[in-house]
Order: structure tokens, then sequence, then C-alpha cells
């Protein structure tokens, strides 16, 4: 269900361009710069003829807890370089409705996301940008994660590709003998914690942001097992991702010490048959410093490379280039 918002947005935010409706009420406002539609039209005006296809849109999907204007700057960097820039809130986060501090507030974890969410906000994005332009989902940690198993899953009316950057698998064995162990356990607490108390408190504990049990549960599973699950679901979401075949673009950063190269490594590791690209954003690319979030602030490089990968992906002979 999609329904559109007249309200004047915030000063800064990006605008809006339609709002996807679930039918448990949840509803997630999809904000957007738009690329300018290409010129199909001869020099001699004699009417519409082929021409360049339309830019590719970039929908990024957040980081745990992380709100989607976190984002803005660098949407406006993707846009900038000829893209069609979105964002979007997951579920109980930032605009998303309810939140999960609110009473009406839905327990829910990641099948609700993959399975409902997502296939509902790429419907309303489709339909207002229309079935030509490629749309590739971006995620940002978390939200890289559950972008790839949606994109794998096929459900809904599926995407172009997939971006991954600052994301990784939580296994707690990706991340070595020292740091491993300590990343098991503070995962056993969490979903136990969230159990206890009936959600996770991220922002007492400064991690995560505010979560349902059900998100943190999911988490904490995959990050025991290092399979990806979803409690309730009739869907095998690892056999998903061993048959996906999108275009994916795995970018780890700079100073990233929650999305370790071992973290992506395990990721995509879990997507042999997809057309894979692996990129490593430095601080000399970015002009500053890096880590998990500031990559946001210092983009513009990256930005570029996303664009290029993306467009490069719709040329003739891009899926040959996305092997490399």
């Amino acid at each position: 269900m999609l329904c559109h918002m007249t309200q004047q947005q915030p000063v800064g935010e990006l605008p809006l361009l339609t709002t996807a409706q679930l039918p448990d009420g949840a509803r997630f406002p999809v904000r957007a710069l738009l690329a300018p539609a290409p010129d199909r039209f001869l020099p001699s005006g004699s009417g519409p003829a082929p021409g360049p296809p339309p830019a590719p849109a970039v929908l990024i999907l957040p980081a745990m807890g992380t709100p989607a204007r976190f984002y803005r700057r660098f949407a406006r960097q993707l846009h900038d370089e000829g893209l069609t820039a979105l964002t979007v809130d997951l579920r109980g986060q930032g605009e998303s409705t309810p939140h999960v501090t609110d009473r009406a507030a839905l327990d829910h974890g990641y099948r609700a996301v993959v399975e409902e969410d997502l296939p509902a906000i790429v419907s309303a994005v489709r339909a207002e940008l229309g079935p030509e332009p490629p749309l590739h989902l971006l995620g940002h940690s978390l939200g890289g994660q559950l972008v790839l198993v949606h994109a794998a899953l096929g459900v809904g009316p599926g995407v172009d590709g997939v971006v991954l950057v600052a994301s990784g698998s939580v296994w707690f064995r990706a991340y070595g003998r020292l740091r491993g162990p300590a990343l098991l356990l503070g995962e056993l607490f969490a979903a136990a914690a969230s159990t206890v108390l009936g959600r996770w408190p991220g922002r007492r504990f400064r991690f995560g942001g505010d979560q349902p049990k059900g998100v943190m549960r999911d988490w904490a599973r995959q990050g025991r097992t290092g399979r990806y699950s979803g409690k309730g679901s009739a869907l095998d979401y690892e056999a998903a991702l061993r048959a996906l075949d999108l275009p994916v673009l795995a970018v780890s950063v700079e100073g990233d010490t929650f999305a370790p190269p071992g973290a992506l490594d395990h990721l995509v590791g879990k997507v042999p048959a997809a057309r894979l690209t692996r990129r490593h954003y430095t601080a000399h690319e970015a002009g500053g410093r890096l880590d998990h979030f500031a990559w946001t602030r210092a983009g513009g490089a990256l930005a570029k490379q996303v664009a290029a990968w993306a467009t490069a992906e719709e040329a003739p002979g891009g899926a040959e280039q996305g092997r490399r």
C-alpha cells in the first residue's frame, strides 16, 4: 500500500518521494533525489528516439540503530554522480512508525524486514520511478546483511544489484581468536537482555540503538551459528544466498573495526554465484579519517566508485565487468 505525504519536510531533509504502508500499520517514508530524465529526442525535433537508459537508482538501508537522515550527505554525493539516491529507515527506527519504544510497536525480527518491509518499500519505489531505472540496494552494516538476504530470497519485485559498505557477517569466528570470544559473549548478552527486558535498550548500552528483541535474537543467532535465518520463516535463507546471481559490490572501509575483512569475507562467501566486485575504501581516497561510520562524511570518492560500478553493470558487457 502506498500513500503520499504533503506536509513540509524538515529543513535539510531530502524530498519525500512516497511512503510504503504495510497491513500491520507500519509506515516507511522514502526520501529521494531524482536523477534528471535522459534526453530521448532527436536534435531535429522529429520526436522521441532511442537514447541513453535512465540513470540507476540506489536505495540506502542504514546500519542498526542508525536513522536514514545520517546518510543525507552520501545520498547527495551519489546524486552528484548522476544517480537517483533514496533513503529509508529500517522498521521502528527514524521516521518509520511505529517506533520500537511505542506501545503499539510489534516485535519483529529479520523475517519481517526481508520478507515484508523491503518488498513493500521496493514496490513503492518502483511505483514512483517506473520499471526502467535499474534499482540497487546499498546496505551499511546490518543494512547490508539484510539487503543481501532480501535480494537472494526474491520476494517482491526484485532488484538489479546489491552494494555492501562497511558490512559483514557477525559470526564470532570471523573476528579472530582475540576478538571473537568477546563478540560472542556480547551477542549472548544482547539476546538474553532483550528477552528479559522485552527489547534491547541500545541507547542505554551505547550499541545499536533501541531494538526489538526479535532483531537482537536473530542477530545473536547469526553471530553464534554463522547462518542467516528468520524465526517463523518457511524460507531457507542460506540456500537462497548460495543461489544469488546478481551483481554485488562489496566495499570494505579502512579503519573499520566493526566489519573487519574477515567478517566481509564470511558474508560474501555465502554468495558464490554472485557477480562479485570487491573494493577497499581508503583514507587516502577519502581525504580524511575513516571508520565504520565516518565514511558517510567522507564519501565523495566512494560515491564515484558506486556510480561507476552501477553504470557499468547496465552497459553491454557489464556482467563480465562485475566478475572482477
